[in-house]
């Protein structure tokens, strides 16, 4: 894997356009973009054919950054209580993303990129047209990380779903336990408000110093299910809270806790963000947590992903204490606002390509440089990978891609940029041979992909899965690993 660290500009850069090369209507059915001649100049469209595939007229590829995980932990709990997920809520790049990495970090603010790749393994014939011309690219974005001691006090507003639904075993019994453990590990200098919300929403607390722990375990404490799901006024009233104590200098974030199930007031996301959007500011993010075995996911990935945050999903005392306790504390200060992802592909080396996942999150060529355009919020430690698979032409050689990411400093605004360039040389290796990492996402990927339908869908296909998933274990020790080749073979 060849790592380029953090390089910037403040300036707008120039790129040249590519002449590029055409289309063949095999391409087109394959759900693959193929280089043009021309640069279109046109965003990424789902190909609806084909579940997780996207295509354009350009061969820039451009999303927003994502770091959520919860369409691959909500699978995983509904798979393990012997359901299979609903196609349209599985999102590859969020199960790919639920697996750590093996980048290195940068020495300062912002990103490495990393990028490497392999051969497809001689199973994935089955599934890819033209395999031996095809290649595995992955491009791995890293922050780095901070330890408790160094991260700026927090002004936390927890907006807490009380509905009836709630009161499932597994719902606001978990989160009352990680919220009591996390008051308990927060510093004294931090802050905490809590709010409830059923058919109307209520303070429980506003913004309280942690150093007053009574007063805080006395509200979560308060908190018990009934009546219907007014999301709407719970997240108006959450962000007014944190308006209210917001707290200059410190992280000010809204922790919305729900099972998305809202049937009172405004159900969808947009009429809700249209009200908080204003509060948000830039400067109050939202991170949403997801519980329960019936869950809205799109309507909390719709409000994670427009409140400048992300979602996550916990089913267990255990998860939610991690997520509490050391996943929130340590990753409180933004590293990055509104990043984007845009690879350029080479016309001299590559005949098509396509993206797994990140339907959700594609956008037009031109809006990667425009700063007005909403890209993901990453804080530290985060690791962001996206997975392309590239055919190449024939005999190929020299250069495949370049892989760049923009994103705004949190502190003073300024644009800043990193890249690194993708040979064909790094597409070459055997697949067994590859990182252990890299072979932990084609199988998260490709369950992803099995699960939403169509020709990855096959039992031979799933086995052949979890025999990479079993292989990468062994080489990581990893426990989650091992988890996920369990859960491909739960599947049927």
């Amino acid at each position: 894997m060849r790592t380029h660290r953090f390089r910037s500009t403040v300036a707008v850069l120039g790129v040249a356009l590519l002449a590029l090369a055409g289309c063949s209507k095999a391409e087109k059915d394959s759900g693959y973009t193929s280089a043009p001649r021309q640069e279109a100049g046109k965003g990424a469209d789902s190909n609806a054919d084909e579940p997780g595939y996207q295509g354009n007229d350009s061969a820039k590829s451009t999303f927003a950054i994502d770091i959520d995980t919860a369409s691959y932990t909500y699978a995983r709990r509904l798979i393990l209580d012997g359901r299979r997920p609903y196609a349209g809520d599985v999102r590859a790049e969020e199960f790919v993303n639920a697996f750590k990495q093996d980048y290195p970090q940068p020495y300062g603010s912002g990103f490495t990129v990393n990028v490497d790749g392999a051969r497809l393994p001689g199973f994935a014939a089955e599934t890819e047209e033209s395999a031996t011309d095809t290649r595995l690219l992955r491009i791995g974005l890293q922050t780095r990380a901070e330890d408790e001691s160094s991260r700026r006090d927090a002004a936390l507003t927890f907006v807490i779903d009380t509905s009836g639904s709630m009161s499932e075993a597994g719902r606001l019994d978990l989160v009352q336990d990680a919220l009591h453990t996390l008051v308990d590990q927060l510093r004294g200098t931090d802050a905490v408000a809590i709010v409830a919300y059923e058919s109307r929403a209520k303070v429980l607390r506003p913004m309280t110093p942690v150093s007053n722990r009574r007063a805080l375990h006395a509200a979560i404490d308060d908190l018990s299910p009934g009546g219907s799901t007014n999301l709407e006024d719970g997240l108006v009233t959450g962000y007014q809270v944190a308006r209210d104590g917001f707290r200059q200098g410190a992280t000010n974030r809204v922790i919305l806790l729900s099972d998305g199930l809202a049937n009172v007031g405004a159900t969808s996301a947009e009429p809700i963000l249209r009200q908080v959007r204003e509060a948000a500011a830039k400067q109050i993010a939202l991170l949403g947590v997801g519980v329960g075995s019936d869950y809205g996911d799109q309507l909390m990935e719709q409000l994670a992903d427009s409140g400048d945050g992300f979602v996550t999903y916990v089913s267990e005392p255990a998860q939610a204490r991690e997520l509490f306790v050391h996943q929130l504390p340590a990753t409180l200060t933004v590293r990055a606002r509104d990043a984007k992802a845009q690879v350029t592909f080479d016309r001299q080396t590559v005949a098509s390509f396509r993206l797994v996942g990140y339907e959700n999150r594609s956008l037009a060529a031109e809006d990667f440089r425009d700063d007005s355009v909403d890209g993901g919020e990453v804080g530290p430690g985060h690791s962001v990978t996206a997975l392309y698979l590239v055919r190449l032409r024939p005999e190929a050689t020299g250069r495949v891609a370049q892989a760049r990411v923009r994103w705004l400093d949190p502190v003073g605004g300024e644009a800043r940029e990193a890249a690194a360039e993708v040979r064909v040389t790094d597409l070459n290796r055997d697949f067994a041979a590859t990182s252990p990492r890299l072979r932990v996402d084609y199988a998260a990927a490709g369950f992803a992909e099995a699960l939403r339908g169509g020709t990855y869908s096959s039992m031979g296909y799933l086995r052949e899965l979890a025999t990479v998933a079993d292989a990468a274990y062994r080489d990581t020790s990893d426990p989650q690993v091992a988890e996920l080749a369990q859960l491909i073979r739960s599947v049927r």
